[in-house]
């Protein structure tokens, strides 16, 4: 029966057929693999040990016939009363008028629900009709969809264990059986449908929480081993002295973490497959100088670099500072949407000659028009910002070139490993000796007044100031701060010296262009901004930035925010105006003014967040798992991974029959050809 279509059980019809089909469960088989998403423990206790509104269960005796009143359209409330030792406790069922004929006096009935201590009465939603030692002390509850009923899902899912539980075949080898204690698979299956212990329950889903993992993180390394097979990179050959000598010369060292990524990412060059290596690190922990250095070393083996960037002004930062790095060595040369007639035409002969090493811009690298002599190496900043095909378009720009995605980003490990399993990984994980941390302080409303006026003692210095707001303009459902009234404010009460600016997302590219321009060259001294000033703009000369409203951030977010300061040799403030009313807010307000490590946030903020908001939904890319969760079972993903690499290197899907079913199971997975050079 496992194999069969669902309407060859009894009881199912065309409508249960289509209302199925909502869950994803077109066979019998996928009942099976359809999990409780929770479960409800019965527990129970004296009643003067009931905490009041806790969700309880009692036994007792029903000593009252059942009474109903009717109320509203299809509404009712049922009521009777059940003696539990010497006390007399009222039940009473909203909505289950029917259950008046099967409630009879004398009758021993568990119930489960709401216990108002005050009235002594109990708000029922389970009952069963039967002593607790009857009734079972664990209760799956199932997600259902459409006009399907967890009663019809149950009796279904009961059909399915009878007729074809004996047909799930194992997909583990023995060794991960035993090596972890963890059940078969046949078993653990019954067990979380039918649990006959919490011990039971617990091993099961150990189980299929290891499984589940496991197998992604064996398509993640299938996936990194395929494309590294398709791909042959070109090979980079260069003088690896004068190479050396140029870091030697930098005006500041490595930190011990640069090095170990620099390493990586030059051995990839060295080696005979393609890179596609993600380069994690914090807002200024030295990024943009190691992608340097990897440019450096195509140019040194006649081969072209590009850089992509989602902005025209960090775009034009970005030629500044490697201008300062590699100026004397290197051809660079700048490509936005603004650059236009024979200039344009000018750089793209030159480019398609080879007279340029190095091509930085924006989507303008991706045009039609964009053709290079000999593409070695493409490194994309920001990564999240751009879109598949436009990274592949890119990539395609050259025969087989290396590639490096960067992200200021701090992406907890867990989520990493998750996203980004089927790419190498390099983490920059200190920050250069000398720079500063940036002081965060959470203020209260009340102290606005001495907030404006730290930001005027910080421009009279000759420095700038940030100040960030979460909408544009006034909202009747939100009372929170906006950018367009603060602008106002501040513009009618700052020194006529100051010179205030307005940003935000409303503003066409050009206009946000513009005012980044004047900010960048100190003509606007305090910028008012919404959230679209997040990536990637470096103004050293800006040393404060107060966020209004910071509880409505995301630690992720605001600590993008904070690092838009704290990049010049001043010490930098970040100010959060919050009245958080949560736990959740408080704690985000505490966590960021004890730590400026924007990893350490980050897990964090997965803790408080989940992985779906981490990343948003949309955009995630992370697998919807049944049983597990990337962030409570982190450990056990950890060493999935590990055995999954294992798996790998050692050609066991290949070699050993004992994996024949994973291999199966892996290669019929539909995602494995989309990922595979997407």
């Amino acid at each position: 029966m496992f194999n069969e279509p669902v309407n060859q059980i009894p009881s199912v019809g065309e409508k249960t057929q289509e209302q199925l089909a909502l869950l994803d469960i077109s066979k019998v088989g996928d009942l099976l693999f359809h999990f409780p998403f929770r479960y409800d423990f019965l527990e129970l206790k004296p009643l003067e040990e009931l905490s009041h509104e806790e969700v309880a269960t009692i036994q007792g005796e029903v000593v009252s016939q059942p009474n109903v009143s009717f109320y509203g359209r299809k509404k009712s409330r049922l009521s009777c009363t059940i003696q539990i030792g010497v006390v007399a406790v009222k039940a009473v069922f909203f909505n289950q008028a029917f259950l008046k004929d099967q409630l009879q006096v004398g009758q021993t009935v568990t119930l489960t629900g709401k216990w108002d201590m005050h009235r002594l009465q109990l708000t029922v939603h389970k009952f069963h009709r039967q002593s607790f030692e009857e009734a079972s002390s664990i209760e799956p509850v199932y997600h259902t969809k459409g006009n399907l009923t967890v009663a019809q899902l149950k009796k279904l899912i009961k059909y399915a264990l009878k007729s074809s539980v004996e047909e799930i075949e194992e997909i583990l080898p023995e060794k991960y059986l035993h090596n972890y204690k963890i059940p078969q698979r046949q078993t653990a299956v019954k067990e979380l449908h039918q649990p006959s212990s919490k011990s039971s329950l617990k091993h099961a889903k150990r189980r299929f929480i290891y499984e589940e993992l496991f197998l992604f993180q064996l398509k993640m390394q299938y996936i990194r081993r395929e494309n590294k097979a398709q791909s042959v990179g070109t090979q980079k050959q260069y003088d690896n002295s004068v190479l050396t000598e140029f870091v030697n010369r930098l005006p500041f060292d490595l930190t011990g973490s640069q090095k170990r990524v620099l390493k990586e990412i030059l051995d990839d060059l060295n080696g005979e497959h393609r890179m596609n290596r993600l380069l994690q690190g914090d807002v200024g922990s030295g990024k943009t100088v190691i992608a340097a250095i990897a440019l450096y070393a195509t140019a040194l083996s006649g081969q072209q670099g590009a850089l992509m960037v989602p902005t025209e002004i960090l775009a034009e930062q970005h030629v500044e500072s490697l201008n300062g790095l590699l100026g004397e060595q290197l051809n660079i040369e700048l490509l936005t949407g603004s650059i236009k007639g024979k200039k344009r035409k000018a750089i793209l002969t030159r480019l398609e000659n080879g007279e340029i090493d190095l091509l930085v811009g924006t989507h303008a690298l991706i045009q039609e028009e964009t053709i290079f002599s000999q593409l070695g190496l493409v490194v994309i900043d920001e990564q999240h910002r751009f879109g598949v095909n436009q990274r592949k378009t890119l990539r395609d720009k050259g025969l087989t070139p290396d590639v490096l995605f960067m992200t200021a980003t701090p992406i907890p490990r867990t989520l990493s490993i998750t996203s980004f399993g089927d790419m190498d990984v390099s983490v920059i994980d200190e920050m250069p000796k000398g720079r500063l941390p940036v002081e965060t302080y959470w203020v209260k409303e009340n102290m606005i007044e001495r907030v404006h006026q730290f930001l005027v003692d910080q421009i009279n210095k000759g420095h700038q100031a940030y100040v960030i707001c979460p909408l544009i303009e006034e909202s009747d459902q939100l009372d929170i701060q906006n950018a367009v009234d603060v602008f106002e404010q501040l513009n009618a009460t700052m020194p006529v010296s100051i010179n205030v600016g307005l940003m935000h997302g409303r503003l066409s590219a050009q206009e946000k262009e513009e005012l980044m321009r004047q900010f960048a060259n100190n003509e606007i001294q305090l910028l008012v901004s919404t959230t679209v000033i997040e990536v990637g703009v470096n103004v050293p000369n800006a040393t404060t930035m107060v966020i209004y409203d910071a509880e409505r951030f995301g630690l992720a977010q605001l600590h993008q925010l904070r690092g838009r300061v704290g990049r010049g040799s001043e010490q930098s403030y970040c100010i959060l105006l919050a009245d958080p009313k949560s736990e959740n807010g408080k704690e985000r307000m505490r966590v960021m003014t004890e730590t400026t490590d924007g990893f350490e946030l980050s897990e964090h903020d997965l803790q408080i967040r989940g992985p779906g908001d981490f990343f948003g939904k949309r955009q995630s890319g992370l697998p919807e798992f049944k049983v597990a969760d990337i962030v409570e079972d982190y450990r056990a993903l950890e060493v999935a991974r590990q055995d999954a690499v294992n798996v790998m290197n050692e050609g066991k899907l290949e070699l050993d029959d004992e994996y024949s079913k994973l291999k199966q199971l892996i290669e019929s997975d539909p995602l494995i050809q989309e990922r595979i050079f997407d």
